[in-house]
C-alpha cells in the first residue's frame, strides 16, 4: 500500500505539470485554437519499476497504466478550458483593434438639425462645428440682421512660457474630453462695415491643457461680449474680421481652494497669525493673494478668415486665430498667455 501511494502521489505531480504547458501553448496559438479542437495530451508513461522495489510485487506493474489514464483526464480539461478563454479574449482583442471607431467627421448643419438626442449622444458630433457647402460666391448682410448659430472649434492649443531666448509657445496635450467647443452663439449684425455683436449662447467652455513638463493650465475659453468688425456688407471667401471680447474667471466666487478659502464662502485665512505679521513682510505678497480671492475679468483677442458660403442658405465657414489669458487661481497666479488656432 505504501509503494501504490507513492506511484499516485508522482503520477498527480506529473498531471500538475502538464497544465501550465498546456495553457502556454495555447497563449502562442491564439485563435487558432479557439477554431479547431484541443488537441488530446499523451497520457504520461511512469518509468519502469525497480525489481527491488516492486520485485516481490509484480501484480503492481499491471495497475499503472490505470494511474495514468486517471491522470491524463484532468490535463485535457485544462487544456479544452484554458483555450476556450484565451483564444476567445484573443480574438475579441483583435476584432476591438480592427474595428475600433473613428473621430466623428463634420456634417453639414441641416443634416445635424434631422438627428435625434439618442443618435448625437457619443457620436462625438456634439463637439463638432458644422461644415459648409460652398455655393455661390457671397452672402450679403442686411440692416437689422442676426448671425446664429456660429460655433468655435478648436484644432491647436499653445501656451506661452518663457525661455532663454524669450517668450515662446508651447505645444500642449488637450486632457479635457469631447467638451471645449462653443456652439450655438448668435448676436446682432451689421453692414457698412460688417459688425457683430455676441449676446447669447454656450459661448464659454472649462478647458485644460498640459505642457510638455507635465504642468497643468486650465483656462476658460470664451468669446463672451465679442465684438467684431470688418470692412464691406458682405461675407465672401477670402473675407477677414476680428475684434475683443471678455475673459471671465475660470471660477466663481463659491469656489473653494484645498484649505476651505473662498470669495464669499469658506475661511477668511488659513494662516497663522504670527506668520501674517512677520517683519519684512517676506512672503506676506504671496499669502495675501493666496487668502484674498478676486474674480478676475481678462481680454481677449479673435481674427477670423472666411473660406466658405453657401448662398442660397446664408451659410459661412472659416478659421480663426484666438488669444485669451489663462486661469489665476482666483488673484493667486499670473495669468499666462493661450493661443488657440481652428
Amino acid at each position: 500500500p505504501a509503494i501504490c501511494a507513492i506511484r499516485v502521489l508522482a503520477a498527480m505531480a506529473r498531471s500538475a505539470q502538464v497544465a501550465p504547458v498546456a495553457a502556454a501553448a495555447v497563449a502562442l496559438l491564439g485563435a487558432t485554437a479557439f477554431l479547431n479542437s484541443a488537441p488530446r495530451v499523451q497520457a504520461p508513461v511512469a518509468p519502469p519499476a525497480s525489481g527491488r522495489v516492486l520485485g516481490a510485487h509484480p501484480e503492481l506493474l499491471a495497475e499503472e497504466p490505470v494511474f495514468a489514464e486517471e491522470a491524463a483526464a484532468p490535463a485535457d480539461g485544462a487544456w479544452s478550458w484554458a483555450a476556450s478563454v484565451l483564444s476567445f479574449g484573443a480574438a475579441l482583442g483583435l476584432a476591438c483593434g480592427i474595428l475600433a471607431a473613428e473621430p466623428a467627421k463634420a456634417i453639414t448643419a441641416e443634416q445635424f438639425s434631422q438627428l435625434t438626442y439618442a443618435q448625437v449622444k457619443g457620436s462625438g458630433l456634439a463637439n463638432r462645428c458644422p461644415t459648409v457647402e460652398a455655393s455661390g460666391s457671397e452672402v450679403p448682410v442686411k440692416p437689422g440682421s442676426r448671425l446664429v448659430n456660429v460655433c468655435f472649434e478648436p484644432k491647436s492649443f499653445a501656451v506661452e512660457f518663457e525661455t532663454d531666448k524669450g517668450k515662446e509657445f508651447a505645444t500642449t496635450k488637450l486632457t479635457t474630453r469631447q467638451t471645449y467647443t462653443l456652439a450655438f452663439i448668435e448676436g446682432a449684425l451689421e453692414p457698412n462695415p460688417i459688425t457683430f455683436r455676441e449676446q447669447d449662447g454656450m459661448d464659454f467652455a472649462a478647458t485644460t491643457v498640459k505642457l510638455p513638463d507635465g504642468e497643468y493650465v486650465p483656462f476658460l475659453f470664451t468669446v463672451k461680449e465679442l465684438v467684431a468688425t470688418g470692412e464691406g456688407s458682405s461675407f465672401k471667401p477670402g473675407f477677414t474680421w476680428g475684434g475683443e471680447f471678455n475673459v471671465p474667471s475660470y471660477r466663481t466666487g463659491g469656489f473653494l481652494d484645498p484649505k476651505a478659502r473662498g470669495m464669499y464662502l469658506g475661511y477668511d485665512q488659513a494662516v497663522a497669525l504670527p506668520a501674517l505679521q512677520a517683519d519684512g513682510k517676506g512672503g506676506q505678497e504671496e499669502l495675501f493673494k493666496e487668502t484674498n480671492k478676486v474674480f478676475d475679468l481678462g481680454k481677449g483677442a479673435i481674427e477670423m478668415e472666411v473660406n466658405k458660403v453657401n448662398q442660397e442658405l446664408g451659410e459661412i465657414g472659416g478659421v480663426f486665430v484666438s488669444k485669451q489669458p489663462s486661469d489665476t487661481d482666483m488673484g493667486a497666479k499670473a495669468p499666462r498667455t493661450i493661443l488657440l488656432k481652428g
